[in-house]
């Protein structure tokens, strides 16, 4: 049964927000924190390996993997050994393995509803098997933008094409070739509790992945996108930010299952706005922790994070205004323990 919730944390982050930078010149790279380190001058979407040595990215929409050794600076390429049509995600499964999304068939690059089509319609999951020499399997499901991956198990889930349905279900190898099993239904928008656009999927909940973070766009028909938190058990559902004005949209969560990373910015004029990455606390307060400035240059935007295993440490992206959605230009290393308090 999905319930309404109490509008919650509604002073805290007006409070943390409502003073805007002022806007200025150049590009946020030239003018990094100490604590803010650039990887890579290409690439976005990144996802750290467990051991935390390595991440793997997307080259671009639609582009190729990669891989990144934290160590020697290090790329490598997994995918220029098969035939595909590029890939808009990549991320670690608990055992090593990649999970990819990208076009099951070919489209037309130069157009824009093609590219549309690629991305919400056509999109398949897919699993690259370590070491990473054959082409991936497919694991024979539709996908629209990326999926949840757990920690700790070989568990998913993902957002239907339409973006209106959330499933789960367990990964199993049968003879080596990987497969899906124990699937089901877990949200249908239809039954939200207030009227919704689209709903999209991103990160278990550890430590015991029973539940996810989610993002519900433009709420009761206006630009407020929330972040959820829906118990895979129940199917209840709770509203984690309450930011009427404000885009909040949930990022990479963090080990402890206290925090996540939130892609936030006001939606007064916009439902697609600039916005900054912020640490949310997931008990419901609404607090958040500004973690990046990007947006006080003008045109110009942090997004895509994602927090290692031990907590310490955050990969994310630059990207721009005007962008196809998840477009990045490079990939930068955030240390968690040196961010300074917030005022």
């Amino acid at each position: 049964m999905f319930r309404p919730i109490a509008l919650l944390g509604l002073a805290t982050l007006p409070l943390l927000t409502s003073a805007a930078a002022q806007t200025k010149s150049g590009h946020p790279a030239d003018h990094l924190p100490p604590h803010i380190t650039r990887l890579t001058w290409l690439g976005e979407r990144p996802d750290w390996r467990h051991d935390g040595k390595r991440f793997a990215f997307v080259s671009k929409v639609f582009g190729d993997v990669y891989e990144y050794e934290l160590a020697t600076g290090r790329t490598t390429s997994l995918s220029d050994h098969f035939l595909h049509y590029g890939f808009t995600r990549v991320q670690y499964l608990s055992n090593g393995d990649l999970l990819l999304v990208g076009p099951g068939s070919s489209f037309d690059r130069t157009s824009k509803e093609d590219r549309k089509r690629a991305r919400h319609e056509i999109g398949l999951l897919q699993v690259l098997q370590k070491p990473f020499d054959k082409p991936p399997v497919s694991l024979g499901v539709e996908v629209d933008e990326g999926p949840a991956v757990a920690r700790h198990q070989l568990r998913i889930a993902w957002t239907h094409g339409a973006q209106d349905k959330i499933s789960v279900g367990d990964l199993v190898y049968e003879n080596g070739v990987p497969k899906l099993a124990n699937t089901r239904l877990v949200l249908d928008a239809a039954k939200f509790p207030q009227p919704v656009r689209m709903i999209e999927t991103q990160s278990f909940i550890p430590p015991d992945d029973r539940a996810i973070t989610m993002s519900a766009y433009q709420l009761n028909k206006t630009n407020n996108t929330d972040t959820y938190r829906l118990d895979l058990e129940t199917g209840a559902l709770k509203n984690l930010t309450n930011s009427p004005d404000f885009y909040d949209e949930p990022e990479g969560i963090f080990p402890d299952g206290k925090f996540t990373t939130v892609e936030h910015g006001s939606s007064l004029k916009s439902a697609w706005p600039l916005i900054d990455i912020y640490k949310l606390a997931l008990d419901g307060s609404g607090k958040l922790q500004r973690l990046t400035h990007f947006t006080d240059f003008a045109g110009w935007k942090a997004s895509q994070s994602v927090v290692s295993d031990d907590g310490q440490k955050m990969l994310f992206q630059i990207g721009k205004a005007g962008d196809e959605a998840g477009q990045g230009y490079g990939v930068f290393l955030l240390d968690l323990t040196q961010v300074p308090a917030s005022p």
